[in-house]
């Protein structure tokens, strides 16, 4: 009984905290004059049990995100049934493809074209197709995976020619552990190099998912031009892993 009461504390508490999220997401919408369906919610999944995500895809939550490939293989029974889009926003891992591919329509952190050639061959064998954003690192912090910024567009050109991957768009963290007006700078030049490589329209290149912008940054993110946001803490509360785990350059 006291579990049960626990449980309905903690599904009042997601649906007050995505109403209030998806509020921020509308007002801002709003100020800059975007359609609200022009912005796309991701919950960022990481170290919420699955019993909470649950709680939020009950509440609405159409698309979830995890960090790590492990988190995908543990939740994947509990959360087998219910309807949810899923991506991979994490560090892809070489000897971690195959299993990714197992769980996710998209991988939005995309950075090295050895990764792509893997995914693009075991792809071809399963007669299937994958979204996939490529990664940048636009804070030049080195703590953080992503291409240079000067580095994207020879990269996405020649991401074009592998058959099996959608080119959706670009994706960054952005400055962390900051609040959003000191990330508008990160936020600033995705949205350059996202324009400029859509005006060049290059053959099998979609560019219109602008993924950026998360808990302390996405009202900032939007107004610059966001199509995806990845939010975690605003809607779960604080993690009992440092963010600095999940951003390392070492592989977990």
């Amino acid at each position: 009984m006291e579990r049960d009461v626990d449980l309905n504390a903690d599904a009042e508490g997601i649906r007050r905290n995505l109403k209030a999220v998806n509020a921020r997401i509308e007002e801002v919408c709003r100020r800059c004059g975007r359609p609200r369906e022009d912005v796309r919610l991701l919950l960022a999944t990481k170290t919420v049990p699955p019993a909470r995500i649950r709680l939020a895809i009950e509440a609405g939550c159409t698309l979830i995100g995890e960090n790590k490939v492990q988190e995908f293989q543990q939740k994947h029974a509990a959360l087998a049934d219910v309807a949810v889009e899923r991506h991979f926003i994490g560090h892809v891992q070489s000897n971690k493809i195959n299993d990714v591919l197992k769980y996710v329509t998209c991988i939005q952190s995309l950075d090295r074209l050895d990764h792509a050639e893997k995914l693009d061959a075991r792809l071809q064998r399963e007669g299937r197709r994958l979204d996939v954003l490529v990664q940048v690192n636009t804070s030049d912090e080195a703590s953080k995976f992503g291409l240079a910024p000067e580095a994207v567009t020879g990269f996405v050109r020649d991401l074009a020619r592998f058959e099996c991957l959608n080119i959706r768009g670009l994706m960054t963290i952005g400055l962390l552990f900051t609040e959003g007006e000191r990330a508008r700078d990160c936020l600033r030049l995705l949205r350059g190099l996202f324009e400029r490589l859509k005006s060049e329209a290059i053959d099998g290149v979609a560019m219109d998912v602008l993924s950026m912008g998360m808990s302390l940054d996405f009202e900032q993110a939007i107004e610059e031009g966001s199509t995806l946001v990845r939010v975690g803490t605003a809607v779960f509360g604080k993690r009992p892993t440092p963010e600095g785990y999940f951003w390392s350059e070492k592989d977990r």
